[in-house]
């Protein structure tokens, strides 16, 4: 178990940089991996980004219960639909705020076989997938909040503690 230093807003610039594109899966890409999948879990992530622990590659990590999705140089296909709920992320700590995504996805990414693969998701894994690809582009989810930035213990997208 390898976990990666993560970056916080304010903090790092890498989180602001579009991510280059994985020409190759290496013995180097395959350990990043392994320890993005580490970090997200020890830091109980539904997602992570790699400039979240500074690589500018384009590869994300995704667990909303289902087991792990690896997706490399990922792009959206198609969306519909959209849902409005409250989001957090492992890069802005203690923070949340309400943010409209599409309520289904379609996306093309490579395995690591760098075998071209189709994911179709809804709800929380739609919300996930476009949250973590945002990040490839250096964009972060406060960029798209609907009214203020809060306070809140979050575990994950959309789950906030009960009152």
């Amino acid at each position: 178990m390898a976990l990666r230093k993560m970056r916080i807003m304010g903090e790092d610039d890498c989180l602001r940089e579009v991510c280059r594109e994985v020409k190759e899966v290496t013995p180097k890409i395959v350990q990043l991996v392994d320890d993005m999948l580490d970090t997200m879990y020890e830091e109980n992530g539904v997602g992570l980004a790699a400039p979240q622990v500074g690589i500018l590659k384009r590869i994300v990590v995704i667990d909303v219960g289902e087991g792990p999705l690896v997706m490399i140089n990922p792009k959206i296909l198609e969306t519909s639909g959209s849902q409005t709920g409250s989001e957090g992320c492992l890069s802005v700590p203690g923070k949340n705020g309400t943010v409209t995504r599409p309520m289904y996805v379609k996306a093309e990414f490579y395995d690591e076989e760098m075998n071209k693969c189709i994911v179709e998701g809804e709800e929380l894994l739609a919300r996930a997938i476009c949250h973590e690809l945002d990040h490839l582009d250096g964009k972060l989810y406060v960029d798209f909040i609907e009214g203020k930035l809060r306070d809140n213990e979050l575990d994950g997208y959309g789950e906030e503690e009960e009152e």
